[in-house]
């Protein structure tokens, strides 16, 4: 997904199926086959697919806390590989811990002790506000397909509303990793991607190409001018704004901060950079050194059963495991890093690891979304050069035409001239005479000058 723009410039679900068995009548066969495949290639899991997004949804619980001042980016604690409360356990992904780690870290090595922390001061209600004002528990295209879901972001009044009871605190625990009731889509998760990406601003996916759209520049304008706008605010008001009530219609308009102080956006960012390009983060094997398409992400891993003690002793390798309880693989990330422009989002089926599953696939993505982009550039410029070169030639042809033309009057012209000063015998005639030849040498010089000094500044312009 463009990041500014909002153009979804790819979009999968796989597995797919041939769409050419149903253009002159599917075979009974063929529909039944398709019908009764377990992976149910019918499903458009782009849209339709509902996941936990595990951890990727931390760099938004991380956004979150900093924006309802729950905690500082130089926030630490101390992780030992679990958690215990109320007689519940609840692990860290490493068993071993990863010691006292800040906000930066905890994002950067995906430490779940460090969120159930975070998330347990930040509570499932605030946490709600920030995931839907940056697209997910909602859809997307919002009528352009009627199949699309919405997912959910759970909150005390939806459990309540819904199941009849009220919400725990250990539920908010396990929300805060991206687990639980919460569910999302891929197009979601690319979303709020995007919109973390682009400085945090709101923006309107769309996947019909539209001509009178706003253009990427018109679009940077806005926001820049929104930001501007938003400070503005903030220096008159000498005071923190409460953006939940007082910006709550910003949100829904295109372009808008969806934020509070763009700081935390932007350390949220750079932590998802550490996450794949520094020693230690989750996705550093997929890291690509060449700037160009160097890129920032964030891993997931969620679960789709809960994992026993036994299970736990038992570390069983994923080809051990029964596919259906196999762990989804997720990655969200935006590139290239120094300027973004795109964000994407990838989930494995049952992959196991986003980490070792998910994150090599963007890596291939990014390299070739960006060698895609020069090229279509490329491919404008020397669009651009070619009819520049044949509007040259044609100016040329015009300017010798005009030239040849004139020039052809001109002598006609002159020797009408040369005649009356050395055929006539009247004075008058052959001081006209003299006059005229005079005219036509400053006419002739002039002429030459501008037509050379209008090509010369052509090319200037344009080469």
């Amino acid at each position: 997904m463009d990041i500014f723009t909002g153009e979804l410039i790819a979009m999968h679900s796989s597995p797919s199926f041939d769409p050419n068995l149903f253009l002159y009548g599917i075979s009974h066969d063929n529909w039944n086959e398709i019908l009764n495949n377990p992976k149910k290639p019918l499903i458009n899991r782009s849209i339709q697919g509902l996941y936990p997004p595990g951890s990727t949804i931390k760099p938004i619980v991380a956004l979150s806390a900093l924006e309802n001042d729950v905690i500082s980016t130089k926030f630490k604690v101390n992780c030992t590989g679990k958690t215990e409360m109320y007689g519940q356990t609840y692990h860290c992904w490493k068993d071993t811990g990863h010691g006292i780690v800040n906000l930066r870290d905890a994002l950067k090595v995906s430490c779940d002790t460090f969120f159930y922390e975070m998330s347990r001061r930040l509570g499932v209600d605030r946490l709600n506000l920030t995931a839907k004002k940056f697209g997910l528990g909602e859809k997307v295209f919002n009528g352009t397909y009627n199949e699309e879901k919405e997912g959910l972001i759970p909150s005390t009044q939806w459990k309540k509303n819904a199941l009849g009871r009220g919400w725990v605190l250990g539920e908010t625990l396990i929300t805060g990793i991206g687990q639980g009731y919460m569910q999302t889509t891929p197009l979601q998760l690319c979303l709020m991607t995007a919109q973390l990406a682009n400085g945090g601003f709101k923006i309107k996916p769309k996947i019909i190409y539209d001509k009178k759209s706003d253009s990427y520049e018109k679009i940077k304008a806005e926001m820049e001018k929104n930001r501007i706008d938003l400070l503005s605010d903030f220096q008159q008001d000498d005071a923190l704004v409460d953006f939940s009530l007082e910006k709550k219609k910003r949100d829904t308009d295109l372009y808008k901060p969806l934020y509070r102080n763009q700081e935390n956006v932007k350390f949220v960012l750079e932590a998802m950079f550490a996450s794949t390009n520094e020693v230690r983060g989750t996705s550093y094997s997929s890291r690509i050194s060449d700037k160009k398409y160097q890129f920032a992400g964030k891993t997931g891993t969620s679960q789709v059963k809960k994992i026993t003690e036994i299970q736990r002793e038992l570390d069983l390798d994923i080809s051990q495991i029964p596919y259906e309880e196999r762990d989804h693989a997720l990655y969200v990330a935006f590139g290239p890093y120094q300027s973004p422009r795109y964000a994407l989002s990838i989930i494995i089926e049952h992959g196991g690891s986003g980490g070792t599953v998910a994150a090599p696939l963007a890596k291939k993505l990014f390299k070739m979304i960006v060698d895609v982009n020069t090229s279509v550039r490329t491919l404008e410029t020397i669009t651009l050069a070619i009819v520049i070169g044949i509007a040259t030639y044609l100016a040329y042809v015009a300017v010798y035409m005009f030239i040849v033309v004139f020039g052809g009057l001109f002598t006609i012209v002159h020797v009408g001239a040369y005649d009356l000063i050395y055929k006539e015998n009247d004075l008058y005639l052959k001081l006209a005479g003299f006059f005229i030849v005079f005219i036509l040498f400053h006419l002739d010089n002039i002429l030459v000058h501008y037509v050379t000094k209008m090509l010369r500044t052509f090319f200037t312009y344009y080469f």
